[in-house]
């Protein structure tokens, strides 16, 4: 039997042990997890559909496997990946916090999730109301006017933003061609305004972390398109400028877009519209604690100020005034309109995640999200002060940036063996060498749903491996992770031999 695991044969493929084989191991010819009943439906002759040519020549091979094998095995592997179910997750940016399964319980119900998406407006009024006042939420919160609910995800409202930036140029007769993005920004923002046809302008940041605002006037012409930023920035420091900051792009007919990913700091507190933003989006998954990863469905809503509302994707729901019969329905998109971004209305059953969410904690509930996420980030750089360096060590918001230090550097070690280090500990490693303009770092987020205690402990856990590291130099650093199902892996050469694709013949050896 090839053994995937460390090149080490599986004394038993089915206890569970390191080395755990592929799904396509266990696959024996003939061995069948359920069958179904002959139909009466007839047959339908390929050639009819797909031309020979286009046809496979060779049977696809498909796992065959009893359904005991099928559970067994993908339970051993959820038992194998750390998850915000597990423990701690502190990745900064991402905000991988708890989600609490009631909302998973009301998108199961049948009115919920067993509702077509072609349903007549007629038989459908209360997913209607639940889209109209997530969205009407979603304004309230973000200070925003109008919002879609069709982005699948972060990525896809930005894209959605830039379109809507775009948009609403052409309309004014201008073709403008940059958009600034601060040198700390997410790693997709300059993605997408590249994606979205704007040349990339940097605007460096100054000795406190924040946008450097003369430097940002200089940039600033009738060329420049808008600005893409999040407040708190990713090094988690508030943009105390961003009054300035907004002023000077409207100055020179820009728009402000604000990246909703550091959202979760601000809740209830401040609003983005109140600081001077024309485009919001939301990462539902980061802020209002629905999945977050795994491939899965996603959801990026996103609002805007009232000039922007014709060119938003369509169609929206909307709540009807002059309908005898209906009250809510759906409004058609105007000619001014971006288009559809999404088939039928978004991810929808995330989106009732997200509002369920919104319910159960209401304005005081989310302002207490916020504030917590602030003082666990707060309380947590204050624990491992002295411990590891603090570029910026002052008062931050949700997350904020650790390095190992220059003698550490010296030594050999990296954010990356802090990283593994932590994993023998238990937990989860936070984002690292990220953003770029901090070398070595550590970007530390541990959410408003950890407690005093589990802070504790992640606290010992970092204090521990710098202890190690300290101890032991990199003999023992180059080796972790050394108590998880998998070891430390080659990196490069993962890199630059990359398998792709399992095979019989080949094992992680060759």
């Amino acid at each position: 039997m090839i053994s995937p695991g460390a090149g080490k044969a599986s004394s038993s493929p089915l206890m569970g042990n390191d080395s755990e084989p592929t799904i396509f191991e266990y696959s024996h010819r003939g061995r069948k997890s359920w069958s179904f009943a002959d139909t009466d439906i007839p047959d339908i002759e390929l050639d009819s559909i797909i031309p020979p040519q286009y046809q496979r020549q060779e049977p696809l091979e498909l796992v065959e496997m009893s359904e005991r094998d099928i559970v067994a095995h993908f339970t051993r592997l959820s038992q194998r990946n750390y998850a915000v179910d597990v423990g701690a997750y502190p990745l900064g940016s991402c905000t991988m916090k708890y989600n609490p399964k009631i909302f998973d319980y009301i998108a199961t119900l049948a009115g919920v999730s067993a509702v077509h998406p072609a349903t007549p407006a007629s038989s459908i009024q209360g997913w209607l109301e639940l889209m109209v006042n997530f969205e009407t939420s979603l304004c309230e919160i973000t200070g925003m006017a109008a919002a879609t609910l069709q982005p699948a995800a972060g990525a896809a409202g930005e894209m959605t933003g830039l379109l809507l930036m775009r948009a609403w140029h052409n309309h004014m007769g201008q073709n403008r061609k940059k958009v600034l993005i601060p040198d700390s920004a997410h790693g997709t923002n300059p993605a997408s305004v590249r994606l979205g046809g704007y040349e990339v302008v940097t605007v460096p940041s100054n000795s406190k972390g924040l946008v450097d605002l003369e430097v940002l006037k200089d940039l600033l012409d009738e060329d420049v398109a808008g600005i893409m930023l999040t407040n708190p920035n990713t090094l988690g420091l508030y943009e105390e400028e961003i009054a300035q900051i907004a002023k000077a792009v409207h100055e020179v007919g820009g728009l402000l877009y604000y990246d909703g990913a550091n959202l979760n700091a601000i809740l209830g507190v401040i609003r983005p519209g109140d600081m001077g933003f024309d485009i919001v989006h939301v990462n539902v998954h980061k802020t209002f604690a629905t999945p977050h990863g795994g491939g899965g469905p996603g959801a990026g809503p996103v609002a805007v100020s009232e000039k922007l509302i014709p060119f938003l994707p369509g169609p929206r729901p909307v709540r009807l005034e002059n309908d005898s019969v209906l009250k809510f329905g759906w409004q058609q998109m105007p000619s001014t309109s971006i288009g559809r971004l999404h088939s039928w209305h978004g991810n929808a059953v995330v989106i009732a995640r997200a509002y369920g969410y919104l319910l159960a904690n209401g304005a005081e509930g989310l302002r207490k999200v916020a504030n917590t996420a602030v003082l666990n980030a707060n309380w947590l750089r204050h624990r491992l002060r002295g411990i590891y360096e603090i570029p910026f060590d002052r008062p931050n918001m949700h997350e904020f940036i650790a390095s190992i230090g220059k003698e550490k550097r010296k030594a050999g070690l990296h954010a990356m063996d802090v990283a593994k280090m932590l994993l023998e500990q238990g937990f989860h490693a936070p984002t690292i060498n990220f953003p770029l303009i901090v070398e070595e770092a550590l970007m530390i987020e541990p959410t408003e749903t950890e407690s005093p205690q589990t802070l504790e402990q992640l606290a010992q856990a970092f204090e521990q491996v710098a202890k190690q590291m300290q101890d032991s130099g990199t003999e023992i650093a180059h080796q972790a992770p050394r108590n998880t199902p998998v070891r430390r892996l080659d990196e490069a050469r993962a890199a630059r031999k990359l398998i792709q694709t399992w095979d019989a013949n080949q094992t992680l050896q060759n």
